[in-house]
C-alpha cells in the first residue's frame, strides 16, 4: 500500500496510516516494541468504529465534529475511513462541503498536524525538494490534488489554510466514495498569496503575506508544479480544485491535451447536471438534440455545464455551432450578447448576436431570465447563480405553460442560496417538473405522489471518473471519457416510475463509483488512452478499490 520505512514503537503510532489503536495483536505488540504502549485490550475495527461514532455524535456543533474526524484521521487512517465509509452520507457534508468551510476560516488559529505538501510562489526551486521530503517514490502516486484557494467553495479567498484544507478534503472523499488508496495520494498547497485583507493582518497567519501574484509569474508557478510532480510521479492524475475563473479554465485547457488531468468544479459539476439531464430525456422523451437551455449563472460552474450540454447535444445529432445557439446565457448583466465587452473568454462563445434581441424588453439595460424565459420557451432551466428565489412563480409557470414536462434545476447551494425550492416548483408545475437541486432534499408528496428529488452531487460522480483513470493510468481526461461517468451515473436510476429521482442517492457511493470507474476506463481504452491492458475492467476497479480495514504489520510496511 506504501513504501515509507518506519521503526518500531511510538514511530508507528504515529504514523496514522500503520496505525490501528488497540486493534494491535499481541503478536504485533511484541514485534514492533508496542508493549506497554497501548492499554491492554485487544478491540476489533467495530468495536473502535461504535466508539468512535458515539463520540462523534457527542460534538456539539458540525464544526467540533469535523474538528474530531480530522483528528481521527491525523491518528488512524483505517478507523478514519472505516468510520466515514459506514456513515458516508451523515459525514459527508462535515469533511467536506459545507461544513470544510468553517474549518478553513480557523485553519491558522487551529492549527495542527500538516498534511500534504506545501508549495509557494516565493520558492519555486524548493518545489523537488517538498515533493521528494513527503517520501514517496515514482510509481506510489495515483492522485494529487491541489488548491491554490482563491474561489473556496462560497467562502472566497482563504489562502493557504484553503489549499490545504480543500485538498485533504477532496481527497478523502475519493478514498470513502471510490477507495482511491489514501497512501498513494499527495494534497498540495499552491499558496501565491491571498488577497483577503484578514488574512494578511491577521498575526496567526501561516502563509505568504503579501497579495496574490497574478500574470507571468503565477503562469510559471503552476507550470514548475505540474512539470515537476508529473516528471517525479508520472501515474498521477492531477486535479484541479476551487481557483478563480480566471485561471481554473485556463490551466485546464492548457494540461488536458498533455496530461491526465482534471476540474470538478468545471468537469465534475458539468457531467453530474448531464446525468441528471439524461435521465430528464428518459422521463420527457425530448431528446437533447431538441433542448432549449437556459442557464441563470454564466460564472466558471455554469459555463463549464454548457460546455458538457453542447457536448451531448453535437453526439445527438446537432452540429457545434447549432448546438450553441439552443443555450441561452444569463449572468449579472443580463443575457450575454455579442455586444457586451466585459464578458469573459469562456463566456463570449455563448453571447447571443445582438440583433437577435433588439426588440425585446430589458429593465436597467438589461435583459432579465423572466423575458428570457418568455421569449425562449425553454425545456430546461438551471440555476447556478446563488440568487435566491430567482425561480419565481410567474417564471415557473410561464415555462410550464409551453413545456410539458419542464426540467428546472436550481443547484446553487446552500439552500438559502436556490434558486427555488422543490416543493414550491412541484406546486407551480402541478408535478410535472422534473427537479434536481444541489443539496439534499427529502422527498415531497404532492396528490398522492411521492417525489424523490436528485441531488446534483459531483461525489456521484468525480471519485469514480479519478478510480477509472487510476485503473487505466488514463493519458488524459477526454470528453468522452466525461460523457461515459455521466451515462454511467444516468443508467443507475429507473426513471420510469411516478416521482422518480433523476440521479442515484449518495448512500450507494462505493456502487456508484465502481460503476462509473468501469465506464471511464473502458471509455480510455476504447480511445487507446489507456497505458494498460484492460482484460477484465470490472474486476480490476474492485481490485484497485483500497478498503479501510486492518493489514498484518511484520516489522516493515507493505
Amino acid at each position: 500500500m506504501h513504501k515509507r520505512s518506519f521503526e518500531g514503537g511510538l514511530a508507528v503510532l504515529d504514523n496514522p496510516l500503520l496505525n490501528k489503536d488497540t486493534a494491535f495483536s499481541h503478536e504485533e505488540r511484541a514485534e514492533l516494541g508496542l508493549d506497554g504502549l497501548i492499554p491492554p485490550v485487544v478491540e476489533t475495527l467495530d468495536e473502535q468504529v461504535a466508539r468512535a461514532y458515539g463520540q462523534y455524535l457527542a460534538q456539539p456543533t458540525d464544526l467540533l465534529k469535523n474538528v474530531y474526524l480530522t483528528a481521527l484521521q491525523d491518528r488512524n487512517e483505517v478507523l478514519f475511513y472505516r468510520l466515514l465509509t459506514d456513515h458516508l452520507r451523515e459525514m459527508l457534508p462535515i469533511v467536506y462541503d459545507p461544513t470544510v468551510a468553517q474549518a478553513i476560516k480557523n485553519y491558522s488559529h487551529e492549527y495542527r498536524r500538516p498534511r500534504g505538501v506545501y508549495l509557494s510562489i516565493d520558492d519555486v526551486h524548493g518545489i523537488e525538494q517538498a515533493f521528494r521530503n513527503f517520501g514517496l517514490d515514482s510509481e506510489d502516486v495515483d492522485l494529487i490534488v491541489a488548491s491554490d484557494a482563491e474561489e473556496i467553495l462560497g467562502i472566497g479567498d482563504w489562502g493557504v489554510g484553503g489549499g490545504a484544507g480543500i485538498a485533504v478534503g477532496k481527497l478523502a472523499v475519493y478514498t470513502a466514495a471510490a477507495g482511491i488508496d489514501p497512501g498513494r495520494v499527495i494534497p498540495v498547497a499552491l499558496d501565491v498569496g491571498t488577497n483577503n485583507e484578514a488574512l494578511l493582518n491577521d498575526p496567526f497567519y501561516v502563509g505568504e503575506r503579501h497579495s496574490r501574484i497574478r500574470g507571468q509569474r503565477y503562469d510559471d508557478f503552476i507550470d514548475a508544479y505540474v512539470s515537476t510532480a508529473t516528471r517525479l510521479f508520472p501515474n498521477a492524475m492531477l486535479h484541479w480544485e476551487d481557483f478563480g475563473p480566471s485561471n481554473g479554465r485556463r490551466i485546464l485547457e492548457k494540461y488536458t491535451p498533455r496530461i491526465p488531468t482534471f476540474n470538478d468544479d468545471m468537469q465534475g459539476t458539468g457531467a453530474i447536471v448531464l446525468a441528471a439531464m439524461l435521465g430528464a430525456t428518459r422521463v420527457s422523451g425530448v431528446p437533447m438534440r431538441a433542448q432549449r437551455i437556459v442557464i441563470f449563472g454564466s460564472g466558471t460552474a455554469g459555463i463549464g455545464i454548457a460546455d458538457q450540454l453542447c457536448d451531448a447535444m453535437v453526439r445527438d445529432g446537432l452540429d457545434h455551432h447549432t448546438a450553441m445557439r439552443r443555450i441561452w446565457a444569463i449572468d449579472q448583466q443580463g443575457l450575454l450578447t455579442d455586444d457586451m465587452s466585459a464578458l469573459r473568454d469562456f463566456q463570449v462563445p455563448y453571447a447571443r448576436p445582438l440583433s437577435e434581441v433588439t426588440d425585446w424588453n430589458r429593465e436597467q439595460g438589461r435583459i432579465g431570465l423572466g423575458e428570457v424565459v418568455k421569449r425562449v420557451k425553454p425545456t430546461m432551466l438551471l440555476g447556478t447563480s446563488t440568487v435566491h428565489g430567482a425561480f419565481t412563480e410567474e417564471i415557473i409557470r410561464t415555462m410550464a405553460a409551453s413545456v410539458d414536462r419542464p426540467i428546472v434545476f436550481p443547484i446553487s447551494n446552500p439552500t438559502d442560496r436556490m434558486e427555488a425550492v422543490p416543493d414550491d416548483l412541484l406546486h407551480w408545475t402541478e408535478g410535472r417538473a422534473l427537479i434536481a437541486t444541489g443539496i439534499p432534499v427529502s422527498p415531497i408528496t404532492y396528490h398522492g405522489v411521492t417525489y424523490v428529488i436528485g441531488q446534483a452531487n459531483n461525489a456521484l460522480l468525480y471519485p469514480g471518473l479519478g478510480l477509472g483513470a487510476v485503473v487505466s493510468r488514463a493519458r488524459r481526461v477526454s470528453k468522452d471519457m466525461l460523457h461515459a461517468a455521466a451515462g454511467a451515473v444516468a443508467g443507475l436510476v429507473d426513471v420510469t416510475a411516478p416521482g422518480a429521482s433523476l440521479l442515484p442517492q449518495v448512500e450507494n457511493l462505493r456502487e456508484v463509483s465502481a460503476t462509473v470507474a468501469v465506464a471511464v476506463a473502458q471509455q480510455a481504452a476504447a480511445e487507446n488512452l489507456a497505458r494498460v491492458s484492460l482484460d477484465d475492467p470490472v474486476q480490476q476497479v474492485q481490485d484497485a478499490m483500497w478498503q479501510p480495514e486492518y493489514r498484518p504489520i511484520h516489522g516493515e510496511s507493505g
